[in-house]
């Protein structure tokens, strides 16, 4: 009877050593699941809060250059001969400073992604063009300039940061 015992004892004793053994693995695997799991949803985050911000800095230069386009073209209407070119000029400086407000967040834009959003916001640069062109039309007293800043500023700049807006809309809620 001694000698059962003995194995008895020895083949309970090897069997919670293995069951223990398989249970830390097990732990150890879940710990490492839940590790991975919690790393990447916090990287999902930080990639959404980034890209938010990002388009946010846009949306919000982007805005800021429709008003000057829209206060330059009250100016140019409202301002007597003698003070317009000045007038415009200082609305030249002004669009200048914001264009280059504006091309840093496309950049940014451009780096947080996706490509989607990437173009919409390359697309809102390039809008800010032809107005600015056409404001230079306009101080160097060319024929017809206000009414080609009036058809650029407007309607293709709104088109452009519009549908960028919606394509961040789309890749936030991708992310």
């Amino acid at each position: 009877m001694a000698d059962n015992t003995f194995w008895i004892a020895a083949l309970t004793g090897g069997t919670a050593a293995l069951a223990s053994w398989v249970t830390s693995r097990g732990n150890t695997r879940a710990a490492r699941s839940q590790a991975d799991a919690a790393t990447a949803t916090q990287r999902i985050e930080r990639l959404h809060d980034a890209r938010r911000a990002a388009y946010l800095d846009l949306i919000h230069h982007g805005q800021r250059m429709a008003d000057l386009h829209w206060k330059e073209s009250e100016a140019h209407r409202s301002s007597g001969p003698e003070s317009r070119s000045a007038t415009l000029k200082e609305f030249r400086d002004r669009i200048r400073d914001t264009y280059g407000d504006l091309r840093r967040a496309v950049r940014v834009v451009e780096l947080e992604g996706p490509d989607e959003a990437a173009t919409a916001a390359y697309a809102v640069k390039q809008a800010t063009t032809d107005p600015y062109q056409a404001l230079n039309s306009i101080l160097a007293g060319a024929s017809g300039a206000e009414d080609c800043f009036d058809a650029a500023a407007y309607y293709p700049y709104w088109v452009a940061l519009s549908h960028f807006i919606d394509t961040a809309k789309s890749a936030l809620r991708e992310t």
